[in-house]
């Protein structure tokens, strides 16, 4: 039989090579590997760097220790040094515009600066401060458990990075609210987590940011947030007078992406839910509900809806809009779009349900539509793709309540007897849901006996809390 043959010692200094190598595999990764997640993020591990402090009754002559804590966090900030990580205590920091933001330095791989608020730590911006953190140019950078707001009076951004890119950044357990202009508005980054984040009542938007020039947004992945009420606040009113009428939950300019929005719901926006010009979005297990405008826009290539929700156009305004609960727009011919176990329901009607190439009609794209329920209840709500479309639609059910027809494919009408016609186990029938919603949360569930058994969402994976 064949194998290694170690009584004759022949193969002993290939197996203490093996050994070695093995041995000091096994040192690196467990004293130094940092492995990364699907977007190609690092997981920042505890850095080699010192634990500093602040505090409200701190002193900015003190050590730093948690004994001898700073007061000032733009101060502190400034001290710190890659592996250093920055705890501010519970209590509310005021930030000034004469004091300037929060900047931190850069990290590196491995020893990444990390600003940490306890329970309670606020940093409460005033005095038309342009943001509370700008981390432009900074890398390897954490941000965790921190709460952000405005005093009433004017103050424009939560996080910004609107000058250098940005790279390699965790943004998580952040409650940013009730500010002027974004939540969160960077310009260039690569490599982004936006993770168990709470943002709403931001005047321009929650999540949002300019046209790049350094490649926009790529590798992105926000998951488990709430991008909510956008535009219902401004300088320390209800959002009425501000100069921004369409602020949306998400909205961000052309980009190679990747984008993946996932886990995260996103209601009560004056603009539009979740707006992507980014190529390669992927936007799954979400809840778009109750926004003023659009409900789901996507702009790039190689983008894809799937196992979400969308309902309450309109945000319990009954008033006719042209804004639908999708949009897919392309200027760039054969892009790609996927909608998969995907639930649409719409009550105001006077618009299109869904419309794909509506402002590109001469330009050809891919479109496939499948395992989804697309629901109308509105006066004159069908769907619309331009002819140039290239579609596929496989067992979807069509619910088109008061239209005489059902789809318009560049003037050709399929109504409710045709739509077997559009391909294999598409159906129409009333879904049954068990309770819609409008302006209010539905339960989007199917009754017993509704044909759109296997059709909708998995609501297992849906945030419905």
């Amino acid at each position: 039989m064949g194998g290694l043959n170690l009584k004759n010692g022949k193969y002993l200094p290939i197996l203490i090579v093996i050994i070695i190598t093995l041995f000091i595999s096994a040192y690196f990764y467990w004293f130094n590997y940092s492995p990364p997640d699907e977007k190609g993020i690092s997981v920042p591990v505890e850095g080699y760097g010192t634990t500093y402090y602040v505090s409200t009754s701190g002193d900015d002559s003190n050590s730093g220790t948690v004994e001898s804590p700073w007061h000032d966090p733009v101060k502190s900030a400034l001290k710190l040094k890659p592996g250093d990580t920055l705890i501010i205590k519970k209590g509310e920091y005021s930030l000034a515009s004469a004091d300037g933001p929060i900047r931190p330095s850069s990290g590196v791989d491995k020893n990444w600066i990390t600003i940490k608020g306890e329970n309670g730590a606020v940093l409460v911006g005033t005095d038309n401060l342009q943001c509370a953190l700008d981390i432009s140019g900074c890398s390897y950078l954490n941000i965790d458990g921190l709460e952000i707001k405005s005093d009433n009076t004017q103050f424009r951004d939560g996080i910004t990075a609107s000058g250098d890119p940005i790279n390699q950044i965790i943004i998580q357990n952040v409650y940013i609210h009730h500010l002027d202009e974004f939540g969160i508005d960077l310009n260039d980054i690569n490599n982004l987590r936006i993770l168990n984040c709470k943002i709403e009542y931001c005047g321009y938007g929650s999540i949002g940011g300019p046209q790049g020039n350094a490649g926009g947004w790529r590798n992105i992945m926000i998951d488990n947030c709430t991008l909510s009420y956008s535009g219902h606040y401004y300088h320390g009113g209800d959002g009425s007078k501000s100069a921004y009428d369409r602020p949306d939950g998400f909205g961000i300019e052309a980009s190679k992406g990747p984008i993946t929005i996932q886990n995260t719901i996103s209601e009560h926006n004056k603009g539009d839910g979740l707006d992507s010009k980014a190529e390669n979005t992927l936007i799954k297990n979400c809840i778009v509900d109750n926004n003023n405008c659009d409900g789901v826009k996507l702009w790039g290539t190689g983008s894809r809806l799937e196992n979400s929700l969308i309902y309450g156009r309109g945000d319990g305004n009954s008033e006719p809009t042209p804004w639908s609960p999708i949009v897919i727009s392309s200027e760039n011919a054969n892009a790609n779009f996927e909608i998969d176990h995907v639930t649409v329901d719409d009550f105001v009607g006077n618009n299109y349900l869904m419309h794909v190439q509506y402002d590109h009609q001469q330009t050809p794209i891919k479109l496939t539509v499948k395992n989804s329920i697309l629901s109308g209840r509105g006066d004159s709500s069908p769907i619309f793709l331009a002819s140039s479309v290239q579609y596929t639609f496989e067992n979807n059910l069509f619910f088109i309540l008061k239209s005489s027809f059902v789809i318009d494919i560049g003037g050709k009408q399929i109504t409710t007897t045709q739509i077997g016609e559009l391909g294999p186990g598409n159906i129409y029938d009333d879904p049954r849901f068990i309770e819609t919603g409008f302006g209010s949360v539905g339960n989007y569930r199917l009754q017993n006996g509704s044909s759109a058994g296997n059709r909708g969402v998995d609501y297992s994976k849906l945030p419905l809390t």
